[in-house]
């Protein structure tokens, strides 16, 4: 069946893969865009190192979730999870916007962050199980993407929501968290008509229902006037039933027997989370404090830096299935790397202005983004089914650890816009890890571009 699901044509199906699961992060995108705006932040009389903490409740929040809701992926289903999560982060992004003082805020920005934590583990691998191999590397990368087409409406609109002139500051941050909730609902929509994982649905023994599956998609894709080739039987594979592992039990299988896995997982990962929740959650402080940009003036500069993170996955994620996963890996992460530590030294220089600031962002993060959501697609591609859910929770979760100290940190660094030297140390050493990463993948990756999961990874 894995062999029927891969040499499947792109058609319409594949469509409502991609629009039904990866709209999320288009919501994800908007909503972050709105939290890092910090319009709340005058409303609730919070500090810049408040500002941070909020972002990284946020974020402690995606650890716990990952690894809750991947367990239970792993056992109840990708659909289920993907559905739950889903209602989890619209209701409590909903609720944010009724915080009258620090800490509702910071209860309901972390439950946000539990559904988009659960998110993260269900559909990362629901997609990469659904999507041919010829499709897989920029189909996946691509939907990781739009979470900037998110994050650039958020600018858009938050150019209207934070201009005091035209909606009260302390009510246009509000309707802009309405704003997910209310998108969402066509979302769930669209998802209570995808099918579960047939390989999800394989390896949990429902072998009549996955059969239904795969035979009711080629039905649908043969409609629609494509010929469908036999599989085979040499592309039989054999399937290890689903055992639910103890944390430690999987932990010790991902050092011991996937070493090269592990070290590369936990490389791209760590990398890429710091690098951007390091510079996205604090860019407002730093074009506040330092260029004096007021606050609703910022989302100017910032929307063509998320035009160009936009630009990044959709211009060249379909590299990474013609160059190739390792190369590509490489030269995105360290071209981001090198382009950061050189706005950091005409930062400190004090030759930058917010527009130069502001492109040089831009740059940095049209490599960045492709490079990180390729980290999520090849922790799906080269562990096994059983392991694969959470192993991505895993990994996240130490992601978003990181991930979580660098608001507040870098918050503390900005302070309130009077010494350079010690944010632009910060810059430097963000994008050293983001180069030491990308070496790691040229020598350690996987050429998967292409294959079959099961190639790449081994049996279900």
């Amino acid at each position: 069946m894995p062999a029927r699901m891969d040499r499947l044509p792109w058609t319409k199906f594949h469509w409502m893969v991609v629009i039904g699961l990866g709209a999320a992060w288009i919501l994800d995108g908007l909503e972050a865009q709105i939290a890092a705006s910090a319009g709340f932040q005058e409303t609730l009389q919070m500090t810049a190192t408040e500002v941070g903490f909020t972002a990284s409740i946020y974020l402690a929040g995606q650890v716990i979730g990952a690894l809750i809701f991947a367990r239970l992926s792993d056992q109840l289903g990708r659909k289920k999870i993907f559905i739950a999560t889903l209602g989890i982060y619209l209701f409590s992004g909903g609720m944010a916007g009724f915080s009258f003082s620090l800490w509702f805020l910071l209860i309901f920005r972390f439950i946000s962050g539990l559904g988009i934590g659960g998110e993260h583990a269900a559909i990362n691998a629901a997609i990469d199980e659904i999507i041919p191999p010829k499709y897989r590397g920029h189909a996946s990368i691509a939907i990781y993407g739009t979470y900037w087409g998110g994050a650039a409406l958020g600018a858009t609109i938050n150019s209207f929501l934070l201009d005091p002139s035209i909606i009260p500051t302390e009510i246009g941050w509000r309707i802009g968290f309405f704003l997910g909730p209310a998108l969402g609902f066509i979302i769930i929509f669209l998802r209570r008509h995808l099918p579960e994982s047939p390989r999800w649905l394989l390896s949990h023994g429902h072998v009549n229902e996955a059969e239904q599956v795969v035979n009711d998609i080629e039905v649908q894709i043969q409609g629609q006037g494509y010929n469908l080739s036999e599989v085979p039987k040499s592309k039989r594979i054999p399937i290890v039933p689903y055992k639910n592992l103890h944390p430690t039990e999987l932990i010790k299988i991902l050092l011991t027997k996937y070493p090269r896995q592990t070290l590369l997982s936990f490389s791209l990962m760590v990398a890429q989370s710091f690098f951007y929740n390091a510079i996205f959650f604090a860019y407002v402080l730093v074009l506040k404090n330092f260029y004096y940009i007021p606050l609703d003036s910022t989302q100017d500069f910032f929307l063509p830096f998320a035009i160009g993170n936009l630009a990044g996955p959709l211009i060249l994620g379909p590299l990474f299935d013609t160059i190739g996963r390792r190369k590509m890996i490489f030269a995105t992460y360290s071209t981001a790397g090198v382009v950061l530590a050189s706005s950091a030294v005409l930062f400190y220089q004090g030759i930058l202005s917010p527009t130069t600031q502001t492109l040089l962002w831009s740059i940095s993060f049209f490599f960045a983004s492709a490079g990180a959501s390729s980290a999520y697609l090849t922790i799906s591609e080269i562990f096994p089914l059983a392991l694969r859910n959470q192993a991505i929770s895993y990994f996240f979760a130490i992601a978003q650890i990181t991930g979580a100290i660098a608001p507040a940190v870098f918050g503390i660094l900005i302070s309130q816009g009077i010494y350079r030297g010690s944010l632009t140390l910060g810059y430097l050493l963000a994008a050293c890890v983001m180069i030491i990463a990308g070496i790691i993948g040229l020598f350690f990756g996987f050429d998967a571009e292409g294959k079959s999961l099961e190639d790449v990874s081994g049996s279900l």
